[in-house]
Parts: structure tokens; sequence; C-alpha cells
């Protein structure tokens, strides 16, 4: 289907649900006596102005529509920030309580159950690590289908395997929630700045529905198919990273072992064909022999096996992805999950017995 650019400046009529989207209403019981409906949709009237430090700043904000939010994490932190400044208001809920403390003072209200969180909403959001957490928030204790959010929609922008997104949908709909799977590209600085790619599978009608929300913490915004088919494109996103962060390894590797000056080199290269997102971002951290995290190893070996999964259910073969995930391997055997995904470079670094600039006293054990 046909994807839709968002720029940093929006601007936006009156939002009203579309028709075919209302789930039958619920009995009112002894908990209260709610009503299970998509009316009470954000009215979307603000403009946001210039960057400046990285973040967008409000200029006026007049909006309608509430968010439980659910995963606080190095990107979810960002985007339930995001969306308070665009003026919505966030509940948010995880699992380590110093992650809802650390909220204070972003305009996010903090929730100590999923239940708090989600159920007065009229969108939630999740932004979680794998598929465990995803399927534990829809049918685990408190969860969605036991306790369906008031405005019948969420939105998992986490990575999780297609076919468990396909199912898990299944499931909300029959308790009257429709759900998109929106992952996302852009890292910690995408998340941060709300310029997020953001690839959205499930219905049109429901991704019309959230259009509001997401322009809240990304500026491109596509969507891409049935329910899944965000996932696998942002699988098909992650082979790519992969293997252009492969490829910059080997090819720094090289430079090095011919004594070429390697910031030199990463600046001509930029200049080329060879020029990528992958080495203009993280390029420099490799060379420096930086390996801070931003997006972790353990993070991208987990994509890279369900990009792997994926590919074997459908009886494609994948050597290069199969290659890269080993490197990934190797670099978890030395204890590095937790660093950065640039430091993919330090397996490179002990198969040529070449350490990089920073570690050169450093042990290649």
């Amino acid at each position: 289907m046909a994807g839709t650019r968002f720029g940093a400046v929006v601007s936006g009529r009156p939002f009203r649900a579309g028709s075919g989207l209302h789930p039958p209403g619920r009995k009112a019981g002894a908990a209260g006596r709610r009503k299970l409906t998509t009316d009470r949709m954000p009215e979307e009237r603000y403009r946001v102005g210039k960057q400046k430090s990285g973040r967008r700043q409000t200029m006026s904000v007049q909006v309608k529509g509430s968010v439980g939010f659910l995963g606080l994490g190095v990107m979810g932190r960002e985007m339930a920030r995001n969306l308070a400044v665009a003026g919505f208001a966030v509940k948010a809920y995880d699992v380590v309580p110093t992650a809802i403390e650390a909220m204070a003072g972003t305009g996010v209200t903090p929730a100590v159950t999923i239940a708090e969180a989600t159920t007065d909403a009229d969108i939630v959001i999740s932004m979680l690590p794998d598929t465990p957490q995803v399927e534990d928030v829809v049918r685990g204790k408190g969860g969605l289908l036991s306790n369906p959010p008031r405005g019948g929609l969420y939105v998992d922008m986490s990575t999780i395997a297609p076919e468990a997104t396909r199912i898990l949908a299944a499931d909300l709909l029959k308790a009257g929630v429709r759900m998109l799977d929106a992952p996302v590209s852009g890292g910690p600085v995408g998340a941060r700045d709300a310029t997020l790619t953001i690839m959205v599978g499930g219905e049109a009608a429901a991704f019309e529905r959230a259009r509001p929300f997401l322009q809240g913490m990304g500026t491109t915004i596509n969507h891409v198919g049935a329910s899944g088919a965000g996932q696998t494109v942002k699988l098909c996103n992650q082979l790519i990273c992969g293997i252009n962060l492969q490829a910059i390894c080997e090819a720094f590797a090289l430079g090095r072992a011919c004594d070429i000056d390697l910031v030199q080199m990463r600046e001509v290269l930029m200049g080329g064909s060879a020029s990528s997102w992958m080495l203009e971002k993280l390029g420099e951290a490799m060379i420096e022999g930086d390996t801070s995290a931003g997006f972790r190893i353990d993070l991208m070996m987990k994509d890279l096996r369900l990009v792997l999964g994926e590919a074997q259910q459908n009886l494609v073969p994948l050597p290069a992805t199969g290659l890269v995930a080993s490197q990934y391997i190797a670099a978890q055997a030395h204890g590095e999950g937790a660093n950065g995904n640039q430091a993919l470079f330090r397996v490179y670094d002990r198969l040529t017995g070449r350490p990089t600039r920073r570690d050169a006293t450093a042990s290649l054990a």
C-alpha cells in the first residue's frame, strides 16, 4: 500500500474515528459502567516548532487523546515523553519500578499495573524487548484480553515474530480490540528526536485512527499491509542493517591491516556509493573502539533470530544473514551482548589480532 511521509511540522483538523471500527459495548459491571467504544478519539490541533537541542518543542497544544504506554526502556521512555510533548495524556507502566520513576517531570503519568495504564486509554502502545513480553501484555494478568482498553486500539511497536503478531491480533479482535504491529527504525536518536521510521501492519482504518499518535513519535510512517506485515518489513530492515554492519567491519579490518587512515577512509566512503546510515552513524564509534550501548548486540541477535525463523518458515535461503548471525553469536560468546551494535568490530579484532585504536592495549581474549 502507498506510504505517507510526514514532515517535522504537523498540523491537523479534528480527527474522527472511521466507520466500522466500533467494537461491541460491554455490559456495566460492579467494577464500573464503562462502554468499550471508539467514539472518543483525539482532536488533533497542534503545531510542532523547530527542533532545539535535538528535541521537538511544542508551540501550541490543544489535543485530546489518552495513551496507555507499556515499556520504558531506551526507546520507550523517549517515545512516551514525545507523546506527552505532543499534547497527549500519557499514562505509562514498566516492570522495572526505577524506569517509571525516571519519567518524573516528563509529563508522563506513572502507573503501577498494566490495567491502570491501559483501561481508560484511547490507544495502548507497547515497546517491549521480545515476543514473550508482548504476549504477557496481551494474555497475562490484567492484560488486554482480560481487560480490554476503552478505545479498542492496540499498537505494538516492538520487534517480534510476525506469526505471533497475527495470532495475537486475531485473539484481540474477538475481544473488540484492533491490533496494529508498528515496529520502528531509527534507534535511540530517532526515538529521542521523534524522527522514527514506523512500518505498520493491520487494518487500514485502524491505521488511520492511530496515525495522529504515531506522528508524535515519527516522521516517516507507512502502512505496509495486513497484520504481521509491519514486523516482516522490520525484519528485512534488520537483515540489511546486519549485513551492512558486517561489511563495514570487514572494510575497516582490511584498511587497518594495510595501514590506511580509517578516519579518512570513512570520509571518502561517505562520499561514494558505499555510503550508508550505518557507516554515518556508527562508523566513527567503530574506528574509535567505542562499544557503548545504544541498540545492543543482544537485541540485534534477537532480530536476526526472528529473520532466520521467518526465512525457514517460508523456505527462503539467507546465507549472508546466517554468516552475520554467527558473528553476533561470537560476540555474545565473549560476553559482549550488552555492548552496542557497532561493537561487532571486536569480532574482527580477534580474527585479525589487530585491536582498534582505543583498545590497543586491551586483551583480545
